[in-house]
């Protein structure tokens, strides 16, 4: 019999249009799940007639693979991924690949990969983002893990991957053990960011400005014809654009209640760890984990007070401030997930490369944009970059945009219209252009509390002092210093 070139476990949405995405492109795939009659719809419904071998076991799976033996898990994150690997190795010899494609945690995948290649195996962990149209025609991959997979995986990844105008793949081997889900975790993170700020530009237009939605669907229509060209920009304009069966715009009739999976969770709980400011993120997780207080904030409506809503601007001007702010506030939000794989590849030694991952998000991926080649010349002008907001394109669009940023916020804040990530952007930037801020206060403090030290302007880095501020403390001062 003919044998498959990868087998695939799973067969939910993702799994079953990577399978037909595979067998588009010249693959043989065969295909298992735990509940096997599923393969069986499958194989009869829409496998039908391809080159697709449906598997009833994890034993005739393995037989029917091509050595070395290429097993890819689409299955739900966390211990079945675990229980699968447990089952496989004991079927799969020295040399053989077992593949994880779903949205796991990087430390799982770094645990992951250490038990299986202490097997002789080699292992993957692979961001794939575009959702379920994007698994059938073109997905952004992210594979990482053992460095001796990526040749027995490269010629398929790049075969079913988004391309760009110029054919390259969306498909780049990102780095050791976790680095793949890693970057897929950051690549949510700063999806979170990117739907957030959309949300607060729609919430401005409606509220502030009291536009409809398909006049304000018509605008960002307009909006990704320039810089912010983009997949959500450009979904956007459609689900305002979208009738209900009345006519109505079906949008406001949708309750203002988002979920949330974790990735946005995770990103934030790694900056955390990371020591780095992840401010925007942040707000985005948090704005979701308040919309998710629906009945609270109504019964809140009726007794907490505010500022009555009034424009009596130039809506139009106002509109164009939104645009910017909401270019700025991206840039800044770009600028903080790009920081945290800076020091993530740090932390676990990874050697990013940031301009490839730019790339690599350029098409498939849910936030692909226009803007990624930007942050890809960035990183071509300099590696080591360490913030983007330093490059000189990337400060220069800061600049042009600032005032209309400033006034966006001011106005918002005036009228009672929240807008925690175009702030908490706007707020970092601000922090981080300030050559002096209020911590000195803070550690003086610390020191005060819990004799934690000091350092002073008018003495050498990496001297700590500690005061006797009331006089009846002592001399000894606290073993650690954390700034």
């Amino acid at each position: 019999m003919s044998r498959a070139d990868l087998g695939l476990i799973g067969l939910a949405v993702m799994g079953e249009n990577l399978v037909m995405n595979m067998e588009s492109r010249g693959f043989t795939v065969a295909v298992y799940n735990r509940t096997v009659e599923k393969v069986t719809r499958f194989i009869q419904g829409r496998a039908k007639g391809r080159n697709i071998i449906g598997t009833y076991s994890l034993q005739e799976l393995v037989a029917s693979l091509k050595k070395p033996r290429r097993v890819m898990l689409m299955v739900k994150a966390g211990q079945p991924v675990d229980d699968f690997i447990s089952q496989l190795i004991p079927l799969l010899e020295p040399g053989d690949l077992i593949i994880d494609g779903g949205n796991s945690h990087f430390a799982d995948t770094i645990r992951r990969t250490r038990l299986v290649e202490g097997h002789g195996l080699l292992y993957v962990g692979t961001g794939v983002s575009g959702g379920e149209e994007g698994a059938l025609h073109g997905p952004s991959l992210m594979p990482g893990g053992s460095p001796g997979a990526w040749p027995l995986i490269q010629p398929i990844f790049q075969a079913i991957a988004a391309k760009m105008a110029d054919g390259t793949p969306c498909a780049e081997w990102v780095g050791p053990d976790g680095a793949g889900h890693f970057a897929k975790m950051v690549h949510n993170g700063i999806e979170y960011g990117d739907m957030q700020l959309i949300g607060e530009a729609y919430h401005l237009m409606k509220d502030l400005l009291g536009l409809a939605a398909p006049e304000i669907a018509e605008i960002f229509k307009e909006w990704n014809r320039g810089e912010l060209n983009s997949y959500l920009v450009e979904i956007t304009g459609e689900i305002l654009a979208f009738q209900d069966e009345d006519g109505s715009p079906l949008v406001d009739k949708i309750l203002d209640r988002a979920g949330q999976k974790g990735t946005g969770k995770w990103t934030a709980a790694a900056a955390l760890d990371e020591g780095v400011p992840l401010t925007l993120i942040a707000e985005a997780v948090f704005a979701r984990s308040l919309s998710a207080l629906k009945e609270e904030r109504v019964d809140a409506s009726q007794v907490l007070s505010g500022p009555q809503v009034s424009f009596n601007g130039d809506r139009k001007a106002f509109v164009e401030d939104i645009r910017r702010a909401l270019y700025a506030s991206k840039i800044v939000s770009y600028a903080q997930g790009f920081a945290l794989l800076r020091a993530a590849s740090e932390s676990y030694s990874w050697n990013l490369n940031y301009g490839s991952l730019a790339l690599l998000w350029r098409g498939g991926c849910i936030i692909r944009s226009a803007f990624l080649g930007d942050i890809k010349k960035a990183y071509d002008r300099n590696p080591e970059l360490p913030n983007l907001l330093l490059d000189p394109f990337f400060r220069s669009q800061i600049d042009a945009c600032q005032d209309s940023w400033r006034r966006v916020c001011a106005a918002a804040m005036i009228n009672g219209v929240p807008v925690p990530a175009f702030a908490s952007a706007l707020t970092y930037y601000d922090g981080y252009r300030s050559a002096r801020l209020p911590a000195n206060l803070l550690q003086a403090q610390r020191d005060y509390f819990g004799a934690h030290t000091y350092e002073r302007i008018d003495r050498p880095r990496g001297e700590f002092f500690h005061t006797n501020w009331t006089g009846q403390g002592g001399s000894t001062s606290a073993t650690t210093y954390n700034a």
